[in-house]
């Protein structure tokens, strides 16, 4: 990519939740933004962290720790990592726009997960338009 990618012009390309699209790459990670609303889907990804930027609205993030079962709360602007191994649901209480940083290939209901409902693409990201 050579010129300068529009996030607001990436998010107004697709209406899909749940869908993200890869803006660009950067050395062997995607970075991918979507628009969010409802609940994911408890996963996990064994060999990788996972980075979350909050675009716009506010994401909640559980989490199934040793210590216990806990909850992120990011409002716009916030940045989170789900470390690698750990058991989280992504959770949005209204329509809101993410960003994530994770390697190119990283499906984004992780290695591990539950049932995939039909409103969450199980996918390694999907080209912009």
């Amino acid at each position: 990519m050579t010129e300068p990618i529009s996030l607001d012009r990436a998010l107004a390309s697709f209406t899909e939740q749940w869908s993200p699209r890869i803006v660009t790459t950067v050395n062997d990670y995607d970075v991918r933004v979507a628009k969010v609303d409802g609940d994911h889907v408890w996963h996990v990804h064994d060999h990788t962290d996972e980075f979350f930027l909050v675009l716009d609205g506010e994401l909640h993030i559980s989490l199934r720790e040793p210590a216990g079962e806990r909850t992120v709360v990011l409002p716009r602007g916030s940045v989170f990592t789900v470390p690698r191994g750990t058991e989280h649901k992504p959770y949005a209480p209204a329509p809101a726009a993410i960003l994530v940083l994770e390697p190119t290939g990283t499906l984004t209901v992780g290695d591990r997960h539950d049932e995939v409902p039909d409103h969450v693409d199980a996918t390694t990201g999907h080209a912009l338009t």
